[in-house]
């Protein structure tokens, strides 16, 4: 089940919570340097990973509160497992990464499991999980989910080994696509053929089960570890929440109890949506309604919003005619004004398009080279032509990249740059229409749709009620609705002033208007720990009346009104 296993120690300098960066060096705005940029060590390698996604996931601004009000940063010191997990029936690896402090308790033998949120890679939830469980005691055990920052040059033919270094395709990698065909980027999320989301439930499981396994040859006095005698928590955020209730519906009582934060889940029940669909309409019709909210209009507007009507999804013979159809479609579907504001956000970073062609490529297990709509994946020029990467560039991709392009010089490449546009409707269709490649794609989103959590399993889930990614209304109050009435225990809360991204609370308007969710998700942790050890009852669902801190003043423990 787990081969390639690397182990390394960490101290002296080096720890398992930050790479020894520590809160000060998290903050530093320029990476880790590496002394040869072309051939980074792994341990580079590792301390800029650990360096991106503590940024990606975190607010760690000053004034922001964590350190101080909530989460810790204290230096961990340990030992870090990590091996390639193969799951029945794939054809790719997830990886698994276990991290056991030094410090563990072996009186309370914790392990925290968890999976990267977004697309990420292994290091992708050390802020949600890890930043718990690691100061605690506890050992933490990780997944990628069948995603993250594996990616492989076709041209080239090289790509990540275990440690992070480039290798060629007869070394042992990571992911290896099936075609080497063409030149360009492949990476794992979208181009495995696998449709790693139907599988986020059985890799996080995989996980625990290596941190089990690692825990009995890391701590031999103690063995064995097992899940009769450790208490094994699920937590995760977003995806990685996802994944986590993907998880909380697998037979056994494996699992002691599961936190979850904003999740992208497609729940059996009425009102959800799959992040497919929402996400493809607000592609289309979000930058086209942004200034009916008083924000500030695209470049492309006019464009976009004639392309909306040519599509047929809007009417309007002016733009401010097509401007409010959009508004209004988007509300008659479900979207708030309040989602439809941090969704702004999205639209700034092309990120609904990112997430389209990824999820597309995914559910449709396209191989590279293949992509229904005609997206590949590469390095561009100025003209946002394909080039070839740079030695410098493959090297720190899989330190640097967040798992979906664009980023770390890796972009989405439109087969005709002059049809950009249209491709998006392509995009949408693979949802609304009926034709093969449709039908392709749309079976692969079905075998998404999650279940109902074990009865009995004590469950949290949190969401910000601002969420403009993963709006509550057709992800995470579904699926608790759905659960409740099938007598499941599960508690919501529901956080005012909440979006999906704490990590751009740093930016002064984000961070006055909207609170960040890390707390809660901490809080939440405690909680379930607190009622495991039979000292307290789980909390009540709340909706959470937050207060904004305002333009240039510090997070204030009053601003979160944290439940009691």
């Amino acid at each position: 089940m787990f081969r390639a296993q690397r182990i390394s120690e960490h101290r002296d300098g080096d720890d398992l919570l930050s790479a020894g960066l520590g809160l000060d060096g998290l903050r530093v705005m320029t990476a880790p340097a590496f002394a040869n940029a072309e051939a980074p060590t792994p341990a580079e390698l590792r301390r800029r990973a650990v360096w991106s996604n503590w940024r990606g996931i975190a607010d760690l601004a000053p004034g922001g509160g964590f350190g101080t009000l909530y989460g810790s940063l204290a230096s961990v010191p340990g030992r870090e497992f990590q091996a390639l997990a193969d799951l029945p029936g794939a054809s790719q690896p997830h990886r698994v990464l276990a991290q056991i402090p030094d410090s563990f308790d072996a009186k309370k033998r914790c392990l925290l499991v968890t999976a990267s949120s977004g697309s990420r890679g292994i290091y992708g939830a050390i802020a949600v999980a890890g930043a718990w469980g690691l100061p605690k005691g506890c050992a933490v055990a990780y997944t990628d989910k069948g995603a993250g920052t594996d990616y492989f040059d076709l041209a080239e033919k090289r790509g990540v080994r275990i440690d992070g270094t480039l290798g060629g395709s007869d070394d042992t990698l990571a992911f290896k696509p099936d075609t080497s065909a063409g030149s360009g980027v492949a990476f794992k999320h979208a181009h495995s053929r696998d449709n790693p989301e139907a599988d986020w439930g059985r890799h996080l499981k995989q996980a625990a089960e290596y941190g089990l396994q690692v825990l009995s040859e890391a701590l031999p006095q103690q063995a064995p570890f097992t899940f009769a005698n450790t208490r094994v928590i699920a937590v995760g955020i977003s995806n990685g929440g996802g994944a986590v209730l993907r998880a909380a519906e697998l037979d056994g009582d494996w699992l002691d109890a599961a936190v979850v934060a904003e999740p992208n889940i497609y729940a059996d029940a009425k009102g959800s949506r799959a992040l497919y669909d929402y996400t493809t309409e607000a592609a289309l019709l979000m930058p086209c309604a942004l200034p009916q909210l008083g924000l500030p209009a695209v470049p492309d507007q006019a464009q976009r919003c004639a392309n909306a009507v040519q599509a047929g999804l809007i009417a309007g013979a002016d733009l401010p005619a097509q401007q409010k159809a959009a508004y209004d479609a988007l509300h008659a579907s479900g979207w708030t004004d309040e989602a439809l504001r941090a969704g702004s956000l999205s639209v700034m970073f092309d990120l609904w398009r990112a997430v389209a062609v990824t999820y597309a490529s995914a559910y449709g297990r396209y191989a590279a080279g293949e992509a229904p709509c005609g997206h590949s994946f590469a390095a561009v020029n100025a003209d946002r032509s394909a080039r070839a990467s740079s030695a410098a560039e493959r090297a720190a991709w899989w330190a640097e990249a967040s798992g979906i392009p664009p980023g770390a010089a890796v972009n989405i490449v439109d087969k005709d740059p002059a049809a950009a546009l249209a491709a998006l409707n392509c995009l949408r269709q693979l949802w609304s229409g009926d034709d093969a490649a449709a039908q392709r794609v749309k079976k692969g989103i079905a075998e998404t749709r999650a279940g109902l959590p074990r009865q009995g399993l004590p469950l949290i889930i949190v969401h910000g009620l601002d969420d403009g990614l993963v709006p509550p209304a057709f992800s995470s109050a579904p699926y608790v609705a759905a659960a409740k009435a099938a007598g499941r225990d599960v508690r919501y809360w529901q956080v005012k002033h909440a979006q999906h991204f704490d990590a751009f609370l740093g930016l002064p308007q984000f961070g006055a208007l909207y609170l960040p969710l890390l707390p809660y998700v901490y809080n939440a942790l405690d909680r379930v720990d607190a009622h495991l050890d039979g000292a307290a009852a789980l909390p009540a669902d709340a909706v959470i009346a937050t207060t904004p801190r305002g333009l240039g003043k510090p997070l204030e423990a009053a601003n979160l009104a944290m439940p009691q």
